[in-house]
């Protein structure tokens, strides 16, 4: 088994990409080791050392590491854990535990405008942050403030209020003229 790994905009994150499916349909985000129970690669992920972060998309694994920690000596050791879980033939999620679609439910008024959003943040703007590792869903709508998720690599990374506010909010201004404004929320 060959794994690749990328860069991301992120420095302390990478992308692992094992060369097969990692999760069919959704993604999965584990921000701590604590919710990590619901899969079993991201329990042997937050088993090395310095692992802060795991984060599954269709085909890619983003690992996010401790600050003091230096990728030099944590890549061996996830690459280790990743092809050894694959090779193992254990799934990537536990039992009945499956990842998200991600996009938070909206009731009540604007629904109409709630859709437009989620359309927009289908096949603009997830496709190209999951080139980089991460993901951002929907998490709210509320006079025309659009409240975003940030996943992976795009949790904390440097150029995150850049891209929500210059790339993610200018695109949804300019389609739905109700957005005022982008915010991140922390789930």
């Amino acid at each position: 088994m060959f794994i690749q790994t990328e860069s991301t905009p992120n420095p302390a994150t990478l992308k692992f990409l094992p060369g097969q499916t990692v999760l069919d349909s959704a993604t999965a985000d584990f921000p701590t080791a604590e919710g990590a129970s619901a899969s079993p690669l991201a329990e042997r992920l937050f088993a090395v050392d310095g692992v802060e972060g795991v984060f599954f998309g269709h085909d890619f694994v983003t690992v996010t590491k401790a600050d003091a920690q230096d990728w030099d000596h944590l890549k061996p050791s996830i690459l280790g854990a990743i092809m050894e879980h694959f090779q193992s033939g254990a799934p990537v999620m536990a039992g009945d535990a499956a990842g998200s679609s991600g996009h938070a439910e909206h009731t009540g008024e604007d629904g109409e405008i709630v859709d437009q959003i989620k359309e927009l943040l289908d096949s603009r703007v997830r496709p190209a942050v999951a080139q980089d590792g991460g993901d951002i869903t929907f998490h709210g709508f509320d006079r025309g403030v659009v409240y975003l998720h940030m996943q992976g690599a795009c949790a904390g990374c440097p150029s995150s209020t850049l891209t929500l506010k210059m790339g993610i909010e200018n695109l949804l201004r300019h389609y739905i003229p109700e957005v005022t404004e982008v915010r991140p929320v922390a789930v």
